[in-house]
């Protein structure tokens, strides 16, 4: 008689005694479909192995399968634990990020960078100011035995000390910083100082004399408008293109001057080159200048190189195009311009060529009618446009205005201040309610602005509750001051936030050649080239700004030039007064290719000379120069002037 003994089963899940072997635990719930197979003597069936003969005596252990599950559970356990902690420290890893510290020591009354004193820091992307002084200067002193006792101060590389983010009021996180800063963490270096240097006690200093930081304080800093820059000389009888050996070096040369700037980047302050000569010297400089920083931003212009453009002025943005969209274009490269419609004369557009300047004038001109503007004139702001979105629009014209401030055009002088302020970074919105054309929407925000009462402004808000609900400002209305929140609110979404995804296509556009960071770092004088300016030209800036070419002092040609210089500071007044065809922008731009003065400036100055044989006037805008005829009386002075600057449009005519 085979002897069987019932041994007690358990729920492999919850532990709870089975008296028999079910679909689902009793207990728990949890399926039973393991233990399927054995049997209600605890010992599984051996498939796969000998089988046991028939009459063989089955035993088992008492508590056997009970052993058997908590060992399983217990193994469960420890792979459980074993998983949360690698997700932990993949968590922990991913939120580490690396920085550089360096350290800034007195010369004179200045702070400058100590070399060789950079070292990576690993931090948490949200921690603050004091978290990040406190670790650098512990790194610091873990790899510099002669490192002073603190206290220490944490500074930005322009030497103002780390509290809010620059250019705001937002305290300083890594995080933030980065984001407004819009470069990696890898290429952030921030510096720690002692206090008593910062604070201008001790002046002494035994490091190197070759970077200059001009120490202020962090009010003046987001206060400024100011870049950091190296000093790099350049000067008429120094050819702009110089081969790679010449004038690259970043600080000094031979011929470097006391006073000259040119823009450099002041993130990586890690060890010195191989090469000695390259220093790096950086100095904030209070006097800036908009042509220094025009100037500076075309340094990466390869002047021997070219970007073709064929244009016809019957239609310049259609050949514009073209050029920019070619796959061989790059902003990089000089422009050579060729106007089709000039009679078979083929001017090129190199340097400061003449085709060049008039064909960034025509382009900003026809800019500004373009579909994805909006607005009345001199204010305009962008707009979305689904066919010019397919068109890739909004990142052409971006990059076509960069690209005429930088290579010595116009700005658009167009754009709506609240428009610019907002691609610079700044908060200020001042829109009003006439700047919006559309006559439904336009009615509307005049009644919520005119309403009196709270009542009234209750009435006029449900009225247009749903113009006020798309823009996310309807809301309840508790005074009747209220209604300046209503109008601007609404403005601010008309203006910026529905078209916000177009804004951000024109500024990618905008930061070709790095325009829009030095607008963002300049906001004060090169806001000015894009906004609309009252300002017009005078007759006055005029005449200061050509140079005649006279001959000798006594001789009889000089009589006749002293005579027509004359002529030509009263045909300036006429224009100015409207008593001439042309106006005086017409005059500058029939001698420079330019209808305003450019905010790079000229870099040959216009000139005056004299002609013997031929009774109209000439240009040749390459250079710059106004040929003006010698005649015998100022009404045919006038009447020559008028009609030689109108009947040539283009190059070769006259």
């Amino acid at each position: 008689m085979v002897c069987l003994r019932l041994v007690n089963m358990f729920c492999p899940f919850c532990g709870n005694n089975l008296e028999q072997v079910t679909r689902f635990c009793l207990s728990c719930g949890g399926s039973l479909e393991c233990l399927k197979d054995t049997d209600q003597t605890g010992v599984p069936s051996a498939q796969g192995t000998s089988k046991q003969p028939e009459n063989a005596k089955q035993t088992e252990q008492p508590g056997r399968s009970y052993k058997l599950f908590m060992e399983y559970r217990n193994s469960k356990s420890k792979e459980k634990q074993s998983f949360n902690c690698g997700k932990g420290r993949l968590k922990q890893e991913k939120r580490r990020v690396q920085i550089n510290i360096g350290m800034m020591s007195p010369q004179g009354v200045d702070l400058k960078p100590r070399r060789g004193k950079t070292l990576p820091l690993f931090t948490d992307p949200e921690v603050a100011a004091p978290a990040i002084l406190e670790r650098a200067v512990q790194k610091m002193k873990a790899f510099n035995k002669d490192m002073d006792e603190g206290p220490y101060v944490l500074l930005y590389p322009d030497c103002s000390e780390v509290v809010n983010v620059p250019g705001s009021e937002k305290p300083f996180t890594l995080a933030e910083y980065k984001k407004d800063l819009g470069k990696a963490y890898a290429r952030i270096t921030l510096f720690i100082c002692l206090e008593k240097h910062f604070r201008g006690g001790d002046d002494t200093s035994d490091s190197d004399s070759d970077i200059v930081i001009t120490s202020r304080s962090t009010a003046e800093f987001n206060q400024a408008d100011t870049v950091v820059f190296e000093f790099e000389p350049r000067n008429k009888s120094t050819p702009k293109h110089k081969p790679e050996n010449e004038g690259k070096a970043l600080g000094h040369s031979s011929t470097t001057q006391p006073g000259q700037i040119v823009i450099s980047d002041t993130e990586d302050m890690g060890p010195p080159k191989s090469n000695t000569d390259k220093t790096t010297c950086y100095r904030e400089e209070m006097n800036i200048t908009l042509p220094a920083i025009i100037a500076n931003l075309s340094q990466p212009i390869d002047h021997g190189r070219v970007s073709r453009f064929n244009i016809s002025r019957a239609n310049v943005w259609d050949g514009a195009v073209r050029g920019f969209k070619r796959t061989s274009y790059s902003e990089n490269c000089d422009m050579l311009v060729k106007f089709t419609d000039d009679a078979g004369v083929f001017e090129e557009g190199i340097d400061s060529g003449g085709p060049r300047r008039e064909l960034l004038s025509l382009l900003m001109k026809n800019l500004k009618d373009r579909p994805i503007f909006y607005g009345p004139d001199g204010r305009r702001f962008l707009v979305y446009n689904a066919n010019a979105v397919r068109e890739d629009e909004y990142y052409l014209a971006g990059k076509m205005i960069a690209v005429s401030v930088v290579h010595g055009g116009p700005g658009p002088h167009f754009l709506s201040e609240d428009l610019v302020h907002y691609l610079a970074g700044q908060p200020s919105f001042k829109a009003t309610v006439d700047l919006i054309t559309n006559e439904e929407v336009g009615k509307a925000l005049q009644e919520i602005e005119n309403a009196a009462s709270v009542d009234a402004l209750r009435e006029m808000t449900m009225r247009h509750s749903t113009m006020l609900q798309t823009a996310g400002c309807l809301r309840h209305v508790a005074s009747v001051e209220g209604k300046k929140d209503f109008v601007s609110d609404y403005l601010q979404w008309y203006i910026i936030g529905r078209n916000s995804s177009v804004i951000e296509r024109f500024k990618e556009g905008l930061s070709a050649l790095q325009f829009l960071n030095a607008l963002q770092q300049h906001p004060t004088l090169l806001a000015p080239v894009l906004c609309h300016s009252e300002k017009r030209l005078t007759a006055l800036e005029l005449e200061r700004l050509f140079k005649p070419d006279l001959s000798p002092p006594g001789s009889n040609r000089r009589l006749r030039e002293s005579q027509t210089l004359g002529y030509w500071a009263d045909y300036l007044l006429d224009c100015e007064e409207s008593q001439t065809a042309v106006s005086l922008e017409d005059v500058l731009m029939f001698a420079t290719g330019l209808t305003s003065l450019p905010p790079s400036g000229f870099e040959l100055s216009p000139g005056i000379e004299f002609l013997d044989d031929s009774p109209f006037p000439m240009a040749n805008t390459c250079s710059n120069t106004l040929k003006l005829p010698l005649l015998d009386a100022y009404n045919v002075f006038k009447s020559q002037m008028d009609f030689g600057m109108q009947d040539s449009p283009g190059f070769g005519c006259f």
